[in-house]
């Protein structure tokens, strides 16, 4: 039975097996004609221009932090100096699936382009394969890395020293496990918001210059900033977004790790099932998410590409909420389970599998909210469309309050979801429940990934003169994917909110501490300026694409003036600069919101101590969460909104197009919306999962009191065997008043 723990990176292997047979039909596709193939090569050369810029920048900041970690692995007794190779593993795994997502995509766009004259069915064909792709290579990398390395520290820290499962040895061990998510997700952080601030200074200039002052079309090759803007979506809408989910993945198996840890199991595989059965359920939704992808296609032009990806997104959740019962049942013991901790309600191993269920429903509703208020054709969009027809102003402030509206039903959903799953299973449901909806990552970042895919292709068929229909079946991939790129964000800003939650309570217990008063002043100081954090972090992101933004405006109004013959296809503009100017920018502008997640828990837990820095991340969590979904989705109706202009909409019994004035107001709220749904509102998640990890890692070195362990009572607890009759389960409470009492009646 304890051989199942080998089983899970076999299960990544497979995954990324599956990636590189994907991988290998995508290359085979044609690439079209020389013109196609030379602006592919364009995008292609400025995406990897920009990774190799920001990884020199980055390996510096791994080196330093590697050190750091290094040194203070050697001053408490449960971490390890180890815990700095598990952080530049994480760091590496996570830059390296950004990569394979950017790589395939670069490749993929082109081809999507030439299979758009076939038709959509091929067109959709070549660029979901392009998202399966960087998908189960997140997933099988993130399975594979989080498998073997618990697989080594299992057997260093607690097999070879005979050491308990639940005690100080597997803390230690799942303590150096959490620099490897530190890692991943630092360098997510980075590459989201770096990635961000680049596609949105090029995205900005090209469409403030281009459609609205020279009236050319979005991606017209001779707008100076269009390549740019091409890579962008390479760059941020891939290769942030893989490095993003990669790390948002191994959060989410961690934190039900760690909280597995504090759970007294008689079980088949010597008390670590409730530590191994999240990375069980990650490997088994690798396989159910290759599953999904096969039956994502369409037969014919008039097909719903938003319902041939519903149905494989939904195959493959069904199948994981199938396989998850078979899963519990078999790992999980019969009879009641208990954490260690005083508030924690006993449960069975069927509220565990309750909460899997209540975290795939979370996740399935967060998709479908999010998709309502940002989908083409709904009453959200249809309400900025006809607030753009009395000018800029309205558009924005119509795209203000959707955004502000659609965080109700979202929260709602979350605090639903956060009580039935502690009702199911205490704190380890919370993070159970995160880890379900996790599990079917593969499928969820392929259905996102096909999007910037889309969205190249169309620039693509746009600047080499393809036919219009080509453009046209592009269009309606990449609308698709606006959409889909916006439910992916709602659903990785809901296990983003559990996953802090189970990492907060996971820092609870390491810090020992037994709670976060606010009623104490300074705690009460940190719940305000944990809250501040994401405003401040926003105002960065969104002042630095402002910037970036400017300088990219000015030197495409530059070429317009000074390169005579732009307009006229006689003279071919100067892209190599402006991909410099966001490559320069977005490397540059990227450190300050970086920083800040990463410094602030360090400074307030070893000033004010654990509790203060408990209630900095009950701020930082709860604002987050509420600005993500805000900007993100305020964002994404902006988008569609604009993009609704383009087959043309009804305003007042008038039909309204491209090159409008309600197009012009469209586009101007677009703008807005774009650091929103891109730069800002993505990093949220990985914004507060990371100062909890921070503050996780930092725990050891700044706790009250001991961690919950294994201790005399909790021993009490295991000698009364737990595959005993439930109703003769004596309870924890229980165990605590007979240990006051003498040795004979406590026998008895």
């Amino acid at each position: 039975m304890e051989q199942i723990i080998y089983v899970v990176p076999f299960l990544g292997i497979l995954g990324l097996i599956v990636m590189a047979v994907k991988s290998a039909w995508v290359n085979k596709q044609p690439t079209g004609d020389e013109k196609m193939v030379e602006l592919a090569g364009y995008i292609a050369r400025g995406a990897m221009a920009f990774l190799k810029a920001e990884w020199k920048v980055l390996f510096y900041f791994v080196v330093i932090a590697g050190i750091i970690l290094a040194w203070s692995g050697t001053l408490v007794e449960n971490s390890s100096p180890v815990i700095a190779a598990s952080f530049v593993l994480g760091a590496f795994l996570s830059a390296f699936a950004g990569y394979i997502g950017m790589n395939i995509a670069t490749k993929a766009n082109v081809r999507t382009t030439e299979a758009a004259k076939s038709g959509l069915a091929k067109a959709l064909k070549v660029s979901f394969s392009g998202g399966t792709v960087m998908g189960l290579g997140v997933a099988g990398l993130a399975v594979l890395g989080m498998g073997s390395l618990f697989i080594v520290f299992y057997h260093l820290y607690v097999v070879s020293t005979g050491g308990d499962v639940n005690g100080l040895d597997m803390e230690r061990a799942l303590e150096v496990l959490a620099g490897f998510s530190l890692g991943a997700e630092s360098i997510a952080l980075f590459a989201r918001v770096g990635g961000g601030i680049y596609t949105k200074a090029a995205d900005v200039g090209a469409d403030l210059v281009g459609k609205v002052e020279a009236g050319i079309p979005e991606d017209d090759v001779r707008n100076p900033a269009t390549i740019a803007d091409n890579v962008g979506d390479n760059v941020g809408d891939v290769a942030g977004m893989g490095a993003d989910l990669f790390g948002s993945y191994v959060a989410t198996i961690l934190a039900s790790m760690v909280l597995g840890r504090e759970i007294v199991s008689n079980d088949q595989m010597g008390g670590i099932a409730p530590v191994l059965l999240p990375l069980v359920i990650a490997g088994l939704g690798v396989v159910f998410s290759i599953i999904g992808t096969l039956f994502v296609k369409i037969s014919k032009e008039t097909d719903s590409v938003q319902a041939a990806l519903n149905k494989g997104n939904w195959i493959s959740i069904l199948l994981t909420v199938a396989a998850s019962y078979f899963v519990i049942d078999f790992m999980l013991p019969e009879g009641d389970l208990v954490m260690v901790r005083d508030n924690s309600p006993v449960f069975t191993k069927m509220g565990v599998f309750g909460a899997v269920l209540i975290g795939l429903v979370v996740g399935a509703l967060m998709s479908i909210i999010t998709e309502y208020y940002t989908a083409m054709g709904k009453g959200p969009v249809n309400s900025i469309i006809k607030q753009s027809s009395t000018g800029h102003a309205t558009n924005i402030i119509g795209g203000l309050s959707i955004g502000m509206q659609s965080t109700v039903l979202p929260i709602l959903v979350l605090a639903a979801g956060i009580y039935g799953s502690f009702l199911s299973a205490g704190l380890y449901g919370v993070a159970i429940a995160a880890a379900g909806m996790m599990a079917t990552t593969a499928m969820q970042l392929a259905i996102d990934a096909f999007g910037p895919i889309a969205d190249n292709a169309g620039g693509i068929a746009e600047m080499s003169g393809c036919e219009k229909e080509v453009r046209e079946r592009t269009d309606i991939l990449d609308a698709v994917g606006n959409t889909t790129a916006a439910t992916g964000k709602g659903f990785a800003i809901a296990s983003a909110a559990l996953t802090a939650l189970a990492l907060f309570a996971a820092y609870v217990g390491i810090a020992g501490i037994d709670s976060i008063d606010i009623y104490k002043a300074d705690v009460l100081s940190g719940l305000f300026v944990g809250a501040m954090i994401p405003f401040i972090f926003s105002s960065l992101a969104i002042a630095a694409v402002g910037r970036a933004a400017m300088d990219m405006v000015n030197e495409v109004r530059r070429q317009f003036k000074e390169i005579p013959g732009i307009m006229e296809y006689k003279a071919k503009p100067e892209y190599d600069k402006c991909v410099h100017i966001s490559t320069s920018a977005s490397i540059r502008e990227m450190i300050a919101p970086g920083a800040l997640a990463l410094v602030v828990p360090i400074i307030v837990g070893f000033a004010f101590g654990p509790e203060v820095l408990g209630g900095v991340l009950a701020g930082v969590t709860v604002s987050g969460v509420l600005m993500g979904i805000f900007q993100n989705n305020a964002g994404g109706a902006w988008d569609n909104a604009k993009k609704s202009f383009e087959k043309g909409v009804e305003i007042d019994g008038k039909m309204e197009y491209k090159g409008s004035e309600a197009h012009k107001a469209s586009v101007t709220g677009d703008t807005v919306g774009d650091p929103f749904k891109d730069t800002s509102g993505p990093s949220m998640n990985i914004l507060i999962k990371l100062t909890s990890i921070v503050s996780l890692i930092i725990a050891p070195h700044i706790a009250e009191g001991p961690a919950h362990v294994v201790s005399d009572r909790q021993d009490d607890a295991k000698e009364i065997k737990m595959e005993k009759e439930p109703e003769k389960l004596v309870l924890l409470q229980d165990v605590e008043q007979l240990s006051e009492q003498d040795d004979g009646q406590r026998t008895e």
